[in-house]
């Protein structure tokens, strides 16, 4: 008998994507076969994201794409927007289950049936009653492999709705997160990423008290003694939870990478305090000039929103000027979007649709020149690569320890190792080539 195929898409963030997988190894526990999303599979699931506006429209184009693979599939839809707007994603044409924060580790036992509804049966808990925790993380997918180590948020942040998707912060034990570790370095992986909702505050929640039982040091502190593992990397922390001490151990680190992805959110502190955000422009300075002081090759990623409510031109310029004379290395912009049931949404001083695309634009623009800077500052130094599974238009691409972006001709026995290189220009597609110097592993 061939068992029954199963396929996966994942919006969102890299804590998605480390669900997704361990959602996928329960399926395969149970005797699925994983496919392709391209191809025909009996049951199609989708980890949906509520972070932007974008996100909510391309559900429907998924679940379109799904129903042109294969019109008698079953679809079933999990994650964030699925915890918010549970009854919107159940009504789209095609979907027949929708599985709220409580429920998508446990998809499986929904599976009992899986003909076609003519309505979307939804499964969907109070937030409230999310206050367990299921560590998961993503192996076979990439070159790297997602670790989550956190979820849910305890900030309030007037733009945000990951609280309401995802509840209170919690956090895994130690000593899971090591076990996890040490599973996925005997899988022949090289890097692995660090994710959760908000990282920096890992240790709260644990065993489902909100004592903090281990710090953020702690864990980046033990997770640097497991052997086999080449990489660890930081995905995103608070610039109030980043404390000198973990930026000290990262210089240090036998195996932490000098790579920051720190949110901003905008270099107004009017603006800032609007958000509710726990921080000040002057505490952003102070974190990139520490990275800066101990990691002068570091490379600083920096979110930033567009377009909030009360966003005057003359904010907007304060956040563009601040951010091109700050020693940072990329942006990643986020036009603002109204989300139901938050503060944000209804404040006054909404900014037109033209005047955010125009923002965003400017500030795209503003990264392509500090991403550019950056480059051409690792000039002449030597790195370590880490190759990409992916053959891109003939190239193989890879990242750098503090995540300079490279290519070369593309070879398949580069895939997954690590060899130092010395980077010697850039391409006209922004990337960086080089020399080989030597194979590391």
């Amino acid at each position: 008998m061939n068992n029954k195929k199963v396929a996966f898409y994942t919006l969102g963030c890299k804590l998605n994507f480390s669900e997704t997988s361990t959602i996928a190894r329960s399926f395969v526990n149970e005797g699925f076969d994983r496919a392709d999303f391209s191809e025909k599979a009996d049951i199609y699931v989708i980890n949906t994201c509520s972070v932007t506006e974008n996100a909510d429209k391309r559900f429907k184009t998924i679940v379109k794409q799904a129903q042109k693979t294969n019109p008698e599939a079953f679809i079933a839809a999990v994650g964030c927007y699925a915890q918010l707007k549970p009854q919107e994603l159940a009504d789209v044409n095609g979907v027949d289950l929708v599985l709220g924060a409580t429920e998508k580790f446990k998809i499986t036992d929904y599976l009992n049936d899986l003909s076609k509804n003519d309505f979307g049966e939804v499964h969907s808990c109070e937030i409230e009653d999310a206050d367990f925790y299921v560590g998961s993380y993503s192996i076979g997918d990439r070159t790297r492999a997602f670790l989550k180590v956190q979820d849910g948020c305890d900030y309030k942040c007037t733009y945000c709705t990951i609280p309401l998707a995802r509840g209170i912060s919690r956090s895994d034990t130690m000593a899971n997160v090591l076990k996890n570790a040490k599973e996925i370095s005997k899988q022949n992986i090289k890097e692995i990423v660090l994710t959760g909702v908000n990282i920096g505050d890992y240790g709260k929640g644990e065993f489902g008290n909100k004592k903090h039982e281990h710090t953020f040091l702690d864990l980046v502190t033990q997770l640097d003694k497991v052997k086999g593992i080449e990489r660890l990397r930081i995905s995103s922390i608070e610039p109030n939870l980043l404390k000198n001490e973990t930026i000290d151990l990262v210089a240090k680190s036998r195996a932490f990478v000098p790579h920051f992805h720190i949110p901003l959110q905008s270099g107004s502190n009017e603006i800032l305090k609007k958000m509710k955000r726990r921080y000040l422009r002057e505490l952003y300075v102070d974190r990139v000039s520490k990275i800066r002081d101990v990691m002068p090759h570091a490379c600083i990623g920096v979110d930033v929103i567009v377009g909030f409510p009360g966003e005057t031109d003359a904010h907007f310029l304060e956040t563009y000027n601040f951010l091109n004379e700050l020693d940072i290395s990329y942006l990643h912009v986020f036009t603002y979007s109204e989300r139901d049931n938050t503060e944000a949404a209804e404040m006054e001083g909404a900014i037109p649709s033209n005047v955010r695309s125009k923002r965003s634009k400017m500030l795209r623009g503003l990264s392509v020149k500090k991403r550019r800077a950056f480059y051409e500052a690792q000039l002449g130094t030597r790195s370590t690569v880490l190759f990409e599974s992916e053959n891109k238009e003939g190239y193989i691409q890879g990242f750098t320890e503090n995540y300079v972006k490279v290519k070369t001709p593309w070879n398949p026995e580069l895939v997954n190792t690590l060899h130092e290189v010395e980077l010697t220009k850039i391409d006209e597609d922004g990337l960086v080539r080089f020399d080989f110097v030597k194979i590391v592993v």
